[in-house]
């Protein structure tokens, strides 16, 4: 089998990606793209991902984008385990309506929090409004209250219930962009942080090797902070 991810893990899913392949013991050959340095958007890139984002798997020869249609042909194929991927009907429902809630209700008011209070004013330069860093991060704590009570808050350990899934390994990279700009969701719902440590640490070593980068930077944060 010949399996190349295409990843920057700076990127959450590239990040999800990478640790459940790892935690899998897949033998891919991982394809490092700089965000930072613009590399997704060379010509040699555009030839792999006609979108120019991250993450892109190349499997035999099929390419394809789009993490959440990636995780579904990685388990289709057999690449990803049943019990990380439930094959069941009734639980892989779960899991995928997990997939589908994530993409609108977590992941953008997250990234975007990163992206006003972090990204733009420490990357680009950006003159960024405190009143606008603070509309954003209403937004995101109006998601993570959801999280914490509609998906952690219905007495089972995990996402999709009393067993982890790739549903928790989406979340809890998804969760990690905010800490980049100073803002840790585990300080202020009690859920999550029960969460987090359960899900990070199922998912060591490869959890924390796919985190330095992001661990490095939440290190500076207070020193950025300052700055700003």
């Amino acid at each position: 089998m010949s399996l190349k991810l295409y990843c920057d893990l700076m990127s959450q899913p590239s990040r999800c990606l990478y640790i459940l392949l790892k935690s899998t013991k897949c033998n891919f050959e991982p394809k490092f793209v700089d965000l930072r340095k613009a590399e997704h958007y060379s010509e040699e890139y555009k030839k792999i991902n006609r979108f120019q984002r991250v993450p892109v798997i190349d499997h035999n020869g099929f390419v394809l984008s789009e993490s959440v249609a990636i995780l579904k042909y990685l388990a289709r194929e057999r690449i990803i385990p049943d019990n990380l991927y439930p094959r069941e009907s009734q639980k892989q429902a779960r899991v995928e309506e997990f997939l589908e809630w994530q993409h609108i209700e977590l992941r953008i008011p997250c990234a975007m929090y990163f992206r006003t209070a972090y990204l733009d004013p420490v990357v680009f330069g950006t003159k960024v409004t405190p009143a606008k860093i603070s509309g954003f991060e209403q937004r995101m704590e109006l998601a993570l209250e959801n999280f914490s009570t509609k998906w952690l808050g219905r007495g089972s350990d995990f996402v999709t219930g009393n067993t982890i899934t790739v549903a928790d390994l989406i979340a809890i990279c998804e969760l990690e962009q905010p800490r980049m700009a100073g803002y840790d969701p585990r300080e202020k719902y009690p859920a999550i942080n029960e969460w987090y440590q359960k899900v990070r640490n199922y998912f060591n070593p490869y959890y924390d090797e796919a985190h330095v980068i992001v661990n490095k930077i939440i290190a500076k944060q207070p020193k950025v902070a300052a700055k700003l």
